[in-house]
């Protein structure tokens, strides 16, 4: 008996399989037609993309991993970035480096997997492991998700706040933030949103300005780029798994597949059947989507903590715990205004962020449990899918009533996400390594070794974190 198609919408006039509209037996009982199903519109596949000449071609191939190395540059690495470089200095620049290669080996395993195999990483990894530990990996990543997205709309309110000089408090913010994103998840197709937001995230590149106009040390910041360094102590290996966590973070796993998968199905490949198989074009064009993506990110990660570094460290203020605070980074570009730029950055990443991380917790949840869903679906048809959203949303603005500063928050979220990974990337790597599954696509010698090297890079720091933390 073969596998059911869990991504497939069904076909029209067939019971539909949402648990929530078979409960209540609301709305329509049989599925949709996918120009109904559909929020956009929908266009049969011809199976050809026509690509332009010029730069708009290569635009053209930039999509889910574009979108994937910009919002990994959330609140949640701003923050993580910015306590590390006020912190240690000019001491982790080489992680920018040394990570570039794994989280891009990483997010390209991810995406060949959906592209191959047509379905989520959800659905891959219940179909070849054993049902309790995809389970627990997925509620571990569900948690994580939703404390990041928490330390998020903190963020974000915290910069909402920043812009009106502390006169709006942060906690008011937080709610109106979430449901704004909460709607324009419901009404809108993630494109759209992205297409909203994505101007925001270039205020990021005020990082990259002024990390030319502080003055930092040439040979300081070349010999801490290429020298790995790392003192044995609580503080220091825990910002290292802090920068793991919010760079090769589990939540893009499973967004990159998932909005691989997306992408097929909004070109018209509506079955799974007809997304099995990638050509080696279309594995080309998602690996330079990839590779821009996981480059433009960690450029902004390298010169956020230089620009700290520089700024901050190097004036002894190491002890950034505020938004008004790691905003001063940046006065060497705007000067009075640096809370303007900063704020701007926290709010637009966190914008784009956010709806990630919810949709991405919503992705793994309804992959694993069999039923259907995706941003790009009408909610009257999918209910159980946004229901999921709206609790991963409402939980993490809870968070936000513990009262946890949002740097500070943003932090301890890494952490969390660095200890996740780890467990995560196992599954991952061995799916990826399964010719059975993957046949003609399994993972190369190439992406095998850089997986496996940031599966261990990642356990070891894990480990050695627990590790000082019992022995404190």
């Amino acid at each position: 008996m073969s596998e059911p198609e869990d991504d497939d919408p069904g076909e029209t006039g067939t019971e539909v399989e949402d648990p929530i509209l078979r409960a209540v037996r609301a709305g329509p009982d049989t599925e949709p037609p996918p120009e109904e199903l559909l929020k956009g519109s929908y266009r049969p596949s011809t199976g050809v993309v026509t690509r332009r000449r010029g730069p708009l071609g290569w635009l053209q191939l930039l999509g889910p991993g574009l979108i994937t190395g910009a919002s990994d540059d959330d609140p949640s690495g701003i923050g993580t970035y910015s306590q590390v470089g006020s912190q240690f200095g000019y001491g982790f620049l080489w992680t920018a480096l040394f990570t570039l290669p794994l989280m891009a080996a990483v997010q390209e395993l991810c995406a060949r997997i959906a592209l191959h195999t047509g379905v989520g990483l959800g659905v891959a990894l219940r179909r070849k492991f054993p049902r309790a530990l995809v389970g627990f990996s997925i509620a571990a990543l569900f948690v994580a998700n939703t404390i990041n997205a928490g330390a998020d709309l903190g963020a974000i309110a915290a910069g909402a706040s920043l812009l009106t000089r502390d006169v709006v408090p942060q906690l008011w913010l937080v709610v109106p933030a979430a449901m704004l994103i909460l709607v324009l998840q419901v009404f809108l197709t993630y494109a759209l949103i992205f297409k909203i937001f994505k101007w925001l995230t270039v205020g990021l590149f005020a990082y990259v300005i002024t990390g030319f106009l502080a003055h930092a040390d040439v040979r300081q910041v070349v010999m801490a780029s290429v020298i790995p360094h790392l003192e044995l102590t609580n503080q220091s290996i825990a910002a290292l798994v802090a920068i793991f966590g919010t760079t090769i973070s589990p939540y893009l796993f499973f967004w990159q597949a998932s909005s691989e998968v997306d992408e097929m199905r909004a070109a018209g490949k509506m079955t799974e059947a007809a997304r099995r198989g990638v050509r080696r074009s279309e594995l080309s064009a998602a690996r330079t989507d990839i590779l821009v993506g996981m480059i433009f990110s960690n450029l902004v990660m390298y010169f956020i903590i230089l620009t700290t570094a520089a700024v901050l460290y190097s004036h002894g203020k190491a002890d950034v715990q505020t938004a008004g605070q790691a905003a001063e980074a940046l006065a060497p570009l705007a000067g009075q205004w640096a809370f303007v730029l900063f704020a701007m950055g926290m709010i637009g990443t966190g914008l784009l962020a956010v709806p990630i991380l919810t949709a991405s917790a919503a992705y793994a949840v309804k992959e694993f449990a069999g039923f259907k869903g995706a941003l790009a679906d009408k909610p009257r048809y999918r209910p159980t899918f946004y229901a999921i959203l709206a609790v991963s949303t409402a939980a993490a603005a809870a968070i936000n009533l513990l009262g946890v500063d949002p740097i500070r928050a943003l932090f301890v979220a890494a952490i969390i996400n660095g200890l996740v990974a780890p467990p995560l990337l196992v599954l991952i790597v061995l799916l990826g390594s399964d010719r059975k599954i993957m046949k003609g696509r399994v993972s190369g010698p190439v992406s095998r070794t850089l997986t496996w090297i940031a599966t261990g890079v990642m356990s070891s720091a894990a480990v050695a974190l627990l590790v000082t933390l019992i022995h404190r």
